[in-house]
């Protein structure tokens, strides 16, 4: 940690526990990427490495909603020993009419009790019905505490966009389909002197700037795509079914639109320069590590960024550029 400069924090201890115990590789492959490449633990980056690996899944919401679920089963138990009870009654009572019956008792007087009964029975078969129906709405609204909830787990909070856990879920996924021949593709995009922007117009600006991203990336990319925050100013976004050359086309949307975003500083009206972005491209190949498609995608980032920045590198042109070196 001291290595890396990374302040002595609770959450940073237990990322850095995690990463040296070896027990969650996808923990060891993040940080691993991380170190290859020389990025900086800034206190962002530490803060999505806790929230997506180490911070624990049972949160609040959680507990709270396995209270209020035990408490709804005790009820449900209770309304079921009732209508089994009930039921159990009104079957002694209508035999008890049906052996008044034989015995010759008045037939006015035995349609009266059996009125009474069957009335009885309907007014608490209504009450109970009413009970369901109020716990079915109390369900309801659990299901959507729930729902509400693994969205929040799955999204960055700063951009809306997908965070870590989401993209590791969808890649995952990707990759298998990818496996029988269909085409995958990554593009990564990196905001051009994001430092500069922080330094002189503060965090608050850098931030607004993010969520631009955000938006500009989520609007570009087509619907089967996941657009993801991937770790700092980083962006991502995964094309499944896309090769090369069309995912590089949507990166030079994407890159087309960013520059000719105007940002307006919010606190005092003032037009801030324009920004850019540098985006490297990579295409699956099957059989390889995930790690190793998003390595090369970084590295073609960082060659977009070392020839002049505010451009698309594919992984062909660094392999180019590797032949040539």
């Amino acid at each position: 940690m001291a290595e890396q400069r990374i302040a002595p924090t609770p959450t940073n201890f237990a990322v850095w526990y995690q990463y040296f115990a070896g027990s969650h590789d996808d923990l060891r492959n993040a940080i691993d990427l991380l170190i290859d490449h020389n990025r900086p633990f800034d206190a962002r980056t530490n803060q999505d490495l806790f929230e997506t690996y180490v911070a624990p899944q049972v949160s609040a919401t959680a507990v709270d909603t396995s209270e209020r679920l035990h408490a709804l089963m005790g009820t449900a138990r209770e309304f079921l020993a009732t209508a089994i009870a009930d039921n159990h009654s009104q079957m002694r009572v209508i035999s008890a009419v049906a052996d008044q019956g034989k015995a010759g008792v008045d037939p006015k007087a035995l349609v009266a009790q059996l009125m009474n009964e069957l009335a009885r029975a309907a007014t608490k078969a209504t009450q109970l019905e009413a009970g369901f129906a109020e716990k079915t709405r109390e369900l309801d609204v659990i299901r959507d505490s729930l729902t509400r909830s693994e969205e929040r787990a799955r999204t960055d909070t700063l951009t809306g966009l997908a965070n870590r856990r989401a993209l590791d879920e969808f890649l995952r996924k990707a990759q298998a389909t990818a496996d029988w021949g269909e085409p995958l593709s990554v593009l990564m995009l990196d905001i051009d002197h994001f430092k500069s922007f922080n330094d002189n117009f503060g965090h608050g600006v850098g931030d607004q700037v993010l969520r631009l991203m955000a938006k500009v990336l989520r609007e570009k990319v087509r619907p089967q795509d996941l657009p993801a925050r991937y770790g700092g100013e980083e962006l991502i976004a995964v094309l499944p079914a896309a090769d090369l050359a069309c995912c590089a086309e949507i990166a030079e949307r994407i890159r087309r639109a960013l520059a000719e975003c105007t940002i307006t500083r919010r606190s005092t009206g003032e037009i801030l320069p324009n920004i850019s972005v540098s985006i490297g491209v990579a295409q699956y190949r099957p059989g390889e590590a995930i790690t190793d498609l998003i390595e090369r995608c970084d590295r073609a980032l960082y060659l977009a960024k070392g020839g002049g920045r505010n451009r698309v590198v594919t992984e062909t042109e660094l392999e180019r550029a590797r032949a040539a070196g």
